[in-house]
């Protein structure tokens, strides 16, 4: 069975690596500064390299200066001892690799003596010096008696370049590194550091401290983007508090009105379950005696029939109804006749209240009474009963042929 392997978010995870900004600032400055001193040693050096052909075609014209009139001299006087040791003086100068003398005579070929140093070499753009060599036999006049050429030494022109090409080096390096160096001091002074404490601040902030504002440790108000980015946090944080505040006071106002609400529904489910259990008590009553309507009636009867059936009981019905009903409410008017029905209604109403009977006026002056477990003789005496409790109200009829009650 092999064990699970977690894969690491690589977003998250470089998130979770600090790369501070200093950090990339100082490599891009040390880019810079590399480019830059590419740039810089590349210009430096071929002003090096001319500054230093120029300086030794100084040198070599002084070489010129100092030595022209003797070797000139010498030629002249066909002084060979002196000559050669004045070319060997020549070839000894600093900036002298090869000194080539041609000497001129007259019909004949010309004679040319070269010196030069064991580590000298053509290589190299070295300046070149040719002057003629002239004297003056009597005052007025100038004879060439030959041609001094002086080559530089590219050996000591490239030591003294590469010497100075070495300082252009170090001093540009040292630059770069101070100029790094003091770029990231002032950006962590100036910028990380308040960066850092935005950023804890952001990282502590709750909507219990959001009226807490956002101080940054510096001197004075400097209107850069620091106090920019400040500002745009402190009212950030305002609008945040007052949009919670809202939402605040709203939520308690929808809770209120939930409540409102809640207690005024419950108000109106009570009334609609009153106004039911009425309606139900109307739909199922006669509203004027009190007693079960025709539609109970049915409801009841058909009930208790299957009942009767299932448990092989009797079950009885008794109808009644009241005589010459219509004459007296013409004889003694329609109040009188619902006060007949009323009493009527109350005298079956305590006569049969056991369990299970029902009194239900069906209609009109018509009346019924329903008696489970009740055989017919039961019946009669039932009948005869409720007649003789009608009979004791003696309700006056004049208007009656049976009687006077």
């Amino acid at each position: 069975m092999t064990s699970p392997h977690y894969l690491e978010d690589p977003i998250h995870a470089s998130r979770d690596r600090e790369r501070p900004l200093a950090h990339r600032l100082v490599v891009a400055t040390l880019c810079f500064c590399l480019a830059f001193t590419l740039a810089t040693v590349g210009l430096r050096t071929w002003s090096a390299w001319n500054s230093g052909v120029e300086a030794m075609h100084t040198e070599l014209e002084l070489v010129d200066q100092v030595f022209e009139g003797p070797l000139a001299k010498a030629v002249w006087e066909l002084d060979s001892e002196s000559l050669a040791t004045q070319l060997d003086s020549v070839a000894q100068a600093a900036p002298v690799g090869r000194v080539v003398l041609r000497i001129t005579r007259p019909g004949r070929n010309d004679e040319v003596l070269v010196r030069q140093r064991d580590s000298f070499t053509t290589l190299g753009a070295a300046p070149l010096l040719q002057q003629p060599l002239e004297v003056m036999p009597y005052p007025g006049s100038r004879l060439q008696v030959g041609t001094l050429m002086l080559e530089g030494d590219p050996a000591l022109l490239w030591r003294r370049l590469w010497r100075e090409l070495a300082f252009i080096v170090i001093t540009q390096l040292v630059q770069s590194i101070a100029l790094a160096g003091l770029i990231t001091l002032m950006f962590n002074r100036l910028v990380t550091l308040h960066v850092r404490h935005i950023a804890r601040h952001l990282g502590e902030l709750t909507p219990r401290n959001l009226g807490t504002p956002l101080r940054l440790d510096r001197l004075g108000t400097r209107n850069d983007e620091l106090d920019l980015l400040c500002d745009g946090i402190n009212q950030l944080q305002g609008n945040l508090g007052t949009y919670l505040e809202r939402q605040r006071e709203a939520e308690q106002a929808l809770e209120l009105s939930r409540d409102e609400l809640a207690t005024l529904v419950d108000e109106r489910t009570a009334e609609l379950k009153a106004a039911n259990a009425r309606l139900e008590l109307l739909s199922r009553h006669d509203p004027l005696t009190g007693l079960a309507n025709r539609r109970c009636f049915d409801e009841i009867k058909e009930t208790e029939y299957r009942r009767a059936t299932r448990s092989e009981q009797p079950l009885a019905v008794l109808m009644c109804d009241v005589d010459h009903f219509k004459a007296f409410n013409d004889q003694h008017g329609h109040g009188r006749g619902d006060e007949c029905l009323r009493a009527i209604a109350e005298a079956m109403g305590a006569l049969f209240s056991r369990t299970g009977e029902l009194c239900a006026r069906l209609g009109g002056e018509e009346f019924a009474v329903i008696l489970p477990a009740t055989n017919k003789a039961q019946a009669r005496l039932a009948a005869e009963r409720l007649r003789q409790r009608i009979a004791s109200l003696a309700i006056p009829h004049g208007a009656s042929s049976a009687g006077n009650s």
